[in-house]
């Protein structure tokens, strides 16, 4: 059920409506994934979700979501594998309040386009000497003409944008359009296949996302990701490649580089700490310690971690921030066992979750320590937030148990009973074996 928060919005807080002639893409219609100014409601009341294209945030901004999420929802934040920032536990009818909260600090550039903003960018990208180059540039360029464009509107919010710089983590997470660095002063970008100037990387990307809602749109398509397109293989990238042309931009035809998908381990990382947040829940103290060690701002990452940059900072001024994150509570050692467990809200947040998977995650991680591959705990068979690579799928049944499958490129294994957090270790045994 989705709460309309509009009509509460205070018009002088917030950016003009749309002209009558703009209307969005057919393809929006139905999507109802929430936003910041569309609520979802919840077991636990209603839900915001905030888009931090590259999971960017000022202290200011930070600060702000910190107070939004004390007095207005349940005083934790939750980030999302799009290094996004959900509020819950949020009352009905607080919309207008947030809405101008958010918008005071330059969380709401444009109200038409606050739910497709999802731009995941290489979180160290400019801090650690890793990469081609940094994509700050084409992370606010992107930003930029993405509100801009009309057409753009028609964007779904699960629709994905990935710039990556060089390394190869963002472009493994299956964005619908990604854009990665090649090194010499160009750029990869799919769908297209193809290779473009660093200077074009940030319009190309665009589009390509909207020759997608033209695809979508000329099939009688509603489709909310490219994956779900009905076209031919390949189709797709020459449509792409024909719209490139007709913008002007110079293009080479180039295989996909292969991505990682793998995240900053947690510690000291070039001029940057880096943490996990184990299950993607911070709590008021977590948050504050966070905005206390940046410089000027923070860095969510997909991997429901954080990036804190400390550039010009003494190596001990670091080692004694790092020393304070993992003093509250967050992962600062890279082989620690939580960087391989993950979760969807369950119960009590989701009245369709079949149980408390983060308190399961949590009892079984204290009884099986480190697992052989990633685990991610699902309250039901929607999955939400399901990771992308092998791993094991723990699925809660309406029984009160769990049942196991390995979710590898080989295809899943045999299912496997557990039934309960405690007897995870030869179910795991069972699996992986």
């Amino acid at each position: 059920m989705i709460v309309g928060m509009l009509t509460a919005m205070p018009t002088a807080d917030l950016p003009p409506s749309p002209s009558p002639q703009a209307t969005p893409a057919a393809g929006d219609r139905g999507d109802a994934c929430p936003g910041a100014l569309r609520l979802h409601t919840a077991d636990d009341g209603a839900l915001a979700r905030i888009r931090l294209p590259g999971g960017i945030l000022t202290i200011g901004q930070a600060e702000a979501l910190g107070r939004a999420a004390l007095r207005l929802g349940d005083g934790d934040l939750h980030l999302t594998s799009r290094g996004n920032v959900q509020l819950r536990g949020l009352a009905a009818g607080c919309g207008g309040e947030l809405a101008a909260a958010l918008d005071a600090v330059g969380l709401l550039p444009s109200r038409e386009h606050e739910r497709v903003r999802n731009i995941v960018a290489s979180p160290l990208s400019g801090l650690d000497g890793g990469g081609a180059q940094d994509v700050r540039p084409w992370l606010t360029a992107l930003d930029a003409a993405l509100c801009a464009s009309e057409a753009a509107r028609g964007l779904s919010g699960r629709f994905l944008f990935a710039l990556d710089d060089g390394r190869g983590d963002v472009a493994g997470l299956g964005a619908d359009v990604t854009v990665r660095a090649t090194g010499d002063g160009r750029a990869w970008l799919g769908p297209g296949s193809v290779r473009v100037s660093a200077v074009d990387a940030p319009r190309a990307a665009l589009v390509a996302a909207e020759t997608f809602l033209e695809a979508a749109r000329s099939h009688g398509a509603r489709t909310w990701r490219v994956s779900e397109l009905p076209l031919p293989q390949g189709e797709l990238d020459h449509l792409v490649r024909d719209r490139l042309t007709a913008e002007g931009i110079a293009q080479e035809v180039r295989p996909e580089p292969v991505g990682s998908a793998d995240g900053p381990p947690p510690g000291i990382v070039g001029e940057a700490l880096s943490a996990h947040v184990p299950l993607g829940r911070l709590s008021a103290l977590q948050w504050e310690a966070l905005t206390v060690a940046a410089d000027t701002e923070l860095r969510l990452t997909p991997w429901r971690g954080v990036v804190v940059p400390t550039v010009g900072a003494t190596a001990a001024r670091r080692v004694e921030s790092l020393e304070r994150l993992r003093g509250a509570g967050l992962v600062t050692d890279p082989v620690s066992s939580w960087l391989r467990v993950g979760a969807c809200i369950g119960r009590p947040g989701c009245a369709k979750a079949h149980g408390d998977v983060r308190a399961d995650a949590a009892r079984a991680l204290e009884s099986t320590g480190r697992p052989a591959l990633p685990l991610y705990w699902s309250g039901c068979e929607r999955r939400c937030g399901h990771p992308r690579g092998d791993h094991v799928d723990v699925l809660a049944t309406p029984d009160g148990g769990y049942r196991l499958s390995a979710a590898t490129t080989a295809g899943t294994t045999r299912t496997v009973s557990a039934a309960g957090p405690f007897q995870m270790g030869a179910a795991l045994a069972a699996i992986t074996s």
